[in-house]
């Protein structure tokens, strides 16, 4: 695969330190034949000269309004020339051989449209992501989340999906996902996005791959919770009420666009379990979001329109 092109897709929110280290992480790679996009978000003219000027192989586009993390995505891909699309949140950084070793998964078969590698904290201790499953709850679980690496995931294998902060993606398989013009359902801004790719992907016959060689470093939660509870479990405790409100809304919507109705009602009692969970936390620690119940129909109008239109 030395010939394919690998376009990475950095969605920059104007972290300057943690955007440097990603980029010098691409720019290390052993795998040569790689394109670089920005998409800025920080809405800064200041912030698009500095990276333009040391990092002229890049393709830095400033934004003109701050697009959702969704949004962003979209249009890096519509413009990238890529066989394979890495998107990269900014606060993620390579091993310099991460795209050669991801690329051994894709290799290995045609209906592979998903690789993740070893995600790790950026203490390079503990594990972020070893690849995503399907929660009963019907969330999106991360394999190893939060565990020491003691490498007890140096086993290669299929996995659901990939987890977004370190995406990487076969073309053809996004091409063949999308909906309408869109890779990534805007509808959703932030969160999901990565689990709705994934289940998307899976009903169209595409797999997941998991190669441990492929190393990573995330620091969790750097731009959605603005520096609080960095590394953190149960994120929601640190998002603003707009971004709970994203959360809470984009797991319907996720259900809702990917689920066979033998599994809703398979999964209903532990989605309804979940439910209660999280609907109780909002009623007794964020009660200024009950107001906003009402915007979900809305929202879970648009999915299932989207949903009949495009089955």
């Amino acid at each position: 695969m030395s010939n394919k092109i690998v376009s990475i897709i950095v969605v920059a929110a104007g972290t300057k330190s943690h955007l440097k280290s990603c980029l010098d992480s691409i720019k290390e790679q052993s795998y040569t034949s790689v394109e670089t996009i920005v998409i800025d978000n920080s809405l800064s003219n200041d912030f698009y000269n500095e990276f333009s000027d040391s990092y002229p192989g890049a393709r830095l586009y400033p934004g003109q309004e701050s697009l959702s993390y969704c949004a962003a995505l979209n249009k890096g891909i519509g413009i990238a020339n890529g066989d394979f699309i890495l998107c990269l949140n900014d606060d993620a950084c390579l091993d310099k051989d991460y795209i050669t070793e991801a690329l051994k998964g894709f290799a290995l078969e045609e209906r592979i449209g998903m690789v993740s590698g070893k995600i790790l904290r950026a203490d390079k201790e503990m594990i972020d992501s070893t690849g995503m499953f399907l929660t009963l709850w019907r969330t999106a679980g991360e394999r190893g989340y939060g565990a020491k690496d003691r490498g007890q995931f140096e086993k290669s294998g299929y996995i659901f999906g990939v987890n977004g902060a370190v995406a990487f993606y076969r073309r053809k398989m996004l091409e063949e996902i999308k909906i309408g013009s869109e890779y990534f359902d805007p509808l959703f801004r932030f969160f999901y996005e990565d689990l709705d790719v994934a289940w998307r992907a899976e009903n169209l016959g595409w797999r997941g791959y998991y190669v441990p060689g492929a190393i990573a470093y995330h620091v969790r939660g750097l731009t959605a919770r603005q520096g609080k509870g960095l590394n953190k479990g149960f994120a929601r405790r640190y998002l603003s009420d707009d971004l709970n409100f994203d959360l809470i809304k984009n797991r319907y919507l996720t259900i809702i666009r990917n689920e066979s109705f033998p599994g809703f009602l398979l999964h209903l009692p532990f989605i309804l379990f979940y439910n209660a969970g999280i609907w109780s936390y909002v009623l007794f620690f964020r009660p200024q979001l009950m107001k906003k119940v009402f915007l979900l129909n809305k929202h879970i109008l648009a999915a299932l329109k989207k949903r009949l239109f495009h089955e």
